[in-house]
């Protein structure tokens, strides 16, 4: 089933990029489906089928081809899953006024199948040949448009994407001679005998391997490619790109820090303290550019640049506490940004409409998409009792019980303040939106609210974004579990 999960959206994607040409629309879209379906089907199947392990191939010491559904890897198989399906399904419509859909769905479903590869990678060998295939096949969805911008967009998430993986290349040589194994293993592998007297040196590879997957969790100083690579790409792309791509570089970060290095040898060091600066200062860099801002999709990109950032300084602290707070957010914010991105789609789509100060009025327009954006924005500033307040309770009274210096009283100021900046940036959208004044012309309005296909998964999302902050219990026990096992 695990192989399966990852070999047959490969191949079904493959075999409808291949077709010459889709003559009748409803068929591709009707294949499209039942593809994301079954493949969903299968990854479920794997996170609720016991503690799956396979051993594909073996090329020589450390270099297997290694599979190992743990459950960390089953979390973000979740979340992969629900998001993707959902996004999937909202492009049915949304790529109607696209060209060579059939360009889009075929990487689409390809992607879907790498990512499950990813989350289910047994070691760093196999996790990094698949975050690769990622990359090179998540590219085509931004330059889809195959627009000047796009182009640009598209190459520049390459380039930067292609720095982080050198980066993380050569933490990999490292690793290879000082631990034990490249296997996942919590708490680490590294033999401290061997690395006796190397330490500074492992440092700098630690180091390197958070800073090559800070590329895709769009950390500064390398987030550049998010707010260009956003904009140009169809809106579930967007959704995707931030919903789960940048949670991928997240993911290679904990894997690298908790399950191979160890968090007991960077604690307390200068690769610690630089993790904890780097990510407080994309956190308030982000939302004050988010702030800023005029272009809605644009300003999406640089608030992702600044939650995600969220994520890494609660991993970045080695607290426990603090890590089931990035955990939730992790989940949280993959539901409440795509969300976002597909609710700014849905307004592209109907009005043509792009930039904020356009939308005044597009509540009257556009409710229903409107409202599942506001319960969204709800749940990413942090108001109660939606999502977003309970992951950033845990990352602040984390941070408060770590007992870091500076640190520990820094991190909640920032994260508050970096929160009534995200209501500065995404509030007056809701206010204008339905508040548009005396002066508006409402003898002219005109219903444009999208039809059910694109209607349907935003409502899910909306309501996910809400009802996992009104009963955080279960999602919270388990990540707390899980937190105990590595931290």
């Amino acid at each position: 089933m695990l192989i399966l999960s990852i070999l047959f959206p490969v191949l079904l994607g493959l075999g409808i990029l291949l077709k010459r040409e889709w003559k009748r629309r409803n068929a591709l879209l009707t294949l499209t489906g039942a593809g994301l379906i079954a493949t969903a089907a299968l990854g479920m199947g794997v996170v609720f089928g016991g503690d799956a392990e396979l051993l594909l191939f073996s090329f020589g010491e450390n270099l297997d081809l290694y599979f190992h559904a743990d459950t960390m890897g089953k979390l973000f198989a979740v979340v992969v899953n629900v998001v993707w399906v959902l996004s999937g399904f909202y492009a049915f419509e949304y790529m109607k006024h696209e060209q060579e859909e059939q360009r889009f769905f075929g990487f689409y479903l390809m992607v879907h199948g790498i990512l499950h590869g990813l989350v289910f990678a047994g070691g760093m060998v196999t996790f990094y040949l698949f975050y690769e295939l990622m990359t090179l096949l998540s590219v085509p969805l931004i330059l889809h448009n195959r627009s000047k911008d796009a182009i640009k967009g598209g190459l520049k998430y390459l380039f930067y994407s292609l720095f982080g993986a050198y980066m993380v290349l050569f933490g990999l040589f490292f690793l290879n001679r000082f631990a034990d194994s490249l296997t996942f293993l919590p708490g680490g592998t590294l033999n401290m005998g061997a690395v006796s007297g190397n330490e500074a040196l492992m440092l700098v590879v630690a180091f390197s391997m958070i800073l090559g997957f800070s590329v895709k969790a769009g950390m500064f100083p390398l987030h550049a490619w998010l707010p260009t690579a956003h904009p140009v790409a169809p809106a579930p792309a967007s959704a995707v790109m931030s919903g789960i791509i940048v949670k991928m570089g997240v993911l290679g970060m904990i894997r690298s820090v908790y399950y191979l290095v160890g968090a007991d040898f960077i604690r307390g060091t200068w690769v610690q303290t630089v993790w904890m600066s780097l990510s407080l200062a994309t956190v308030f860099m982000g939302s004050m550019l988010a702030y800023r801002e005029k272009v809605m999709k644009k300003r999406l990109a640089y608030s992702t640049v600044s939650q995600a950032s969220y994520i890494l300084f609660g991993l970045s602290l080695l607290q426990s506490e603090a890590m089931t707070g990035a955990l939730l957010h992790v989940v949280f914010h993959a539901v409440i940004k795509s969300c976002l991105f597909l609710s700014a789609g849905a307004i592209i789509y109907k009005t043509h409409k792009t930039n904020v100060e356009e939308l005044r009025g597009i509540g009257k327009e556009m409710p229903v998409a409107l409202w599942c954006y506001t319960f969204a924005s709800a749940a990413l500033i942090g108001i109660p009792p939606a999502s977003g307040f309970i992951s950033k309770w845990y990352l602040a009274t984390g941070a408060l019980a770590s007992g870091i210096e500076v640190y520990s009283w820094l991190g909640p100021v920032v994260l508050l303040t970096s929160a009534l900046l995200t209501a500065g940036y995404l509030l007056p959208i809701t206010v204008n939106g339905f508040l548009p004044g005396a002066d508006y012309p409402y003898s002219e309005l005109k219903k444009k609210e999208p039809n059910l296909v694109m209607l349907l998964p935003l409502l899910i999302l909306a309501a996910l974004a809400v009802v996992l902050g009104i009963f955080p219990k279960p999602l919270t026990d388990c990540i707390a579990a899980l937190v105990n096992t590595v931290v």
